[in-house]
């Protein structure tokens, strides 16, 4: 994503999930971590969360 867009020209922060798969029980176990990343999100940047 970070790669494909060109983010400092948008008024988001975009936070990207690494999982096996985009099934909910892989996602599941990422939600601490993105509630943890919101309070850093940078307006311009894509953050990696992963296990």
């Amino acid at each position: 994503m970070s790669f494909q867009q060109n983010l400092p020209h948008f008024n988001i922060a975009v936070i990207v999930l690494q999982a096996q798969s985009n099934r909910l029980i892989d996602m599941k176990p990422l939600v601490p971590k993105v509630l943890a990343t919101l309070a850093t999100a940078v307006k311009g940047q894509a953050i990696v969360v992963s296990l």
